[in-house]
């Protein structure tokens, strides 16, 4: 009885010294806590160390293990990062896949610390979001990215940061980059993946074309083909941002984008000048991804800002005659052309620039779901409806998530804003001018104000050129007319992207 007592206050005693141990590691954690909140991360002067690689020499590996050192191997792994065999130190963190992903500086505007950066960006995503919801500028796209940004400058929240992996067997490739297979993953925040998934595969943009095309008539285009020069002109635009990058890289150095390699900077740019946000996202993530939000932002500003910028520039390159010019109704189409017309555009760029077939075929095979008629209605209604929204919210959040104040506020953000807003205007002017061009060689005139929705910003161009007509003849409707080079404009941009990323990949 007396061994049973005693073993039963040694297991008692044994018991009470480990809970006492836990209270004080939890009371430990509890002091912690307020390091842990979003104030103190507001205070924080540098990025966090998985993105800079800039981990305390007492995180990166015991003292004296560095004279362990074989000379003969590619160096020495730590947790955080290695040594090379020359005992250089590279920082970073293995993926969830074991690739090893190494830090790289951050550099932000005035060199403020990291903690006021994401204070700064709080409010200027909150106006974005007051634009989408009081203002109605593009509220389906500018709402969940103004979000998506806020939910990324959360200090601490980690709802953008990648997948890691941890305690797993490390070796090292012939190369001298280490990678590591069978350790532990640690899971990722959410928008990470929302991006991983939808804008590093491409697959967002393509399903957003689906339902721009399973929303989008090209009747008026087929009706009357040589609209289609008006939205070709309008891709002026593009490479006029293109080479203006082109120029801030030789000015300011091949390091302004970054990092990343002025000739695809200056295409993912450029691309901002189609006013096509879709096609911008699909070529900037295969080309420049680390410009994605500041591109996508650009983007989508502009095209929510059609109504207000198109007008000057259409009043001041034409006169009141010619905003006056009445054009004629248009045939009525027939439904076989209506359905041949995707096809044919899909073969052609199939046989010409296979590089767009991602794109150009997701748009038209949303486009033939709308033509083929109610055996395919389902379909239809899909793409144009519930695919597109839902696409539509994830899209937003993962460009959002590029909102993160280490890839925003910077210099380079300034020039593609910049760039992307003189793109656009440049863009308006040429459909514009090239409309008149047209009316010198053609008998059947063309009303100017028709070439400003050369620009891909579909349906709102067109929209806008018919009310700068009405403003002038309110029975002057020239909004079907306006849907041609519109729609000729959502195919041109993703052309261009086509041959941009053939050059540039």
């Amino acid at each position: 009885m007396k061994k049973i007592l005693m073993a039963i206050l040694v297991a008692a005693f044994a018991f009470s010294a480990n809970a006492a141990g836990e209270w004080k590691e939890t009371l430990g954690k509890v002091k912690n806590l307020a390091g842990d909140t979003g104030l103190s991360g507001f205070m924080k002067k540098a990025p966090p160390a998985y993105i800079t690689g800039n981990f305390a020499p007492s995180e990166r590996i015991d003292a004296g293990l560095l004279a362990g050192i074989d000379p003969h191997t590619k160096g020495y792994m730590t947790p955080n990062g290695y040594y090379t065999r020359e005992g250089k130190w590279v920082g970073g963190y293995f993926d969830d896949a074991g690739n090893f992903v190494a830090g790289h500086e951050v550099k932000t505007l005035f060199n403020m610390p990291y903690g006021v950066g994401q204070l700064i960006m709080i409010p200027l995503c909150l106006l974005m979001i007051y634009l989408a919801i009081v203002k109605g500028f593009e509220p389906l796209l500018l709402l969940p990215i103004g979000f998506g940004g806020l939910l990324a400058n959360c200090p601490l929240a980690g709802v953008t940061a990648p997948a890691m992996m941890h305690d797993g067997m490390i070796s090292f490739l012939a190369s001298g980059v280490p990678v590591m297979s069978g350790g532990i993953i640690e899971p990722g925040g959410f928008l990470h993946y929302f991006f991983k998934f939808g804008i590093d595969t491409g697959v967002f943009p393509i399903m957003i074309f689906m339902g721009v095309g399973a929303m989008t008539d090209f009747g008026p285009l087929i009706a009357n083909p040589k609209t289609a020069l008006l939205g070709g002109a309008a891709q002026f635009g593009i490479f006029f941002a293109l080479f203006g990058a082109l120029g801030l890289a030789a000015v300011f150095g091949a390091d302004f984008f970054g990092g990343v390699a002025p000739i695809k900077a200056a295409a993912s740019i450029g691309i901002i000048g189609g006013a096509d946000g879709p096609t911008a996202i699909w070529l900037t993530s295969r080309l420049a991804p680390d410009l994605l939000g500041a591109i996508a932002v650009a983007a989508y500003s502009y095209m929510a800002l059609v109504p207000i910028i198109q007008p000057p520039i259409m009043n001041a390159l034409t006169t009141k005659a010619e905003r006056l010019i009445k054009m004629p109704p248009l045939r009525e189409v027939k439904k076989i052309e209506k359905i041949c017309f995707p096809l044919i555009v899909l073969l052609l760029c199939a046989i010409l620039l296979p590089s767009a077939v991602p794109l150009i075929g997701a748009l038209m095979l949303g486009n033939l779901a709308k033509e083929a008629g109610p055996s395919v209605a389902r379909i239809s209604d899909t793409m144009s409806n519930a695919l597109i929204n839902i696409v539509t919210i994830m899209l937003g959040l993962s460009v959002g998530s590029k909102l993160a104040c280490e890839k925003f506020l910077s210099g380079t953000t300034l020039g593609i804003l910049a760039l992307g807003l003189i793109a656009f205007c440049v863009g308006t002017a040429a459909g514009v001018l090239m409309a008149k061009l047209m009316n010198l060689f053609s008998k059947e005139k063309v009303n100017p104000l028709i070439g400003s929705a050369g620009v891909s910003a579909v349906p709102m161009a067109a929209r806008v050129s018919n009310k700068v007509s009405l403003q002038n003849d309110q029975t002057n409707f020239i909004l079907m007319q306006a849907m041609g080079p519109n729609v000729s404009g959502v195919i041109g941009s993703a052309v261009v992207a086509g041959v941009l990323y053939t050059l540039c990949k």
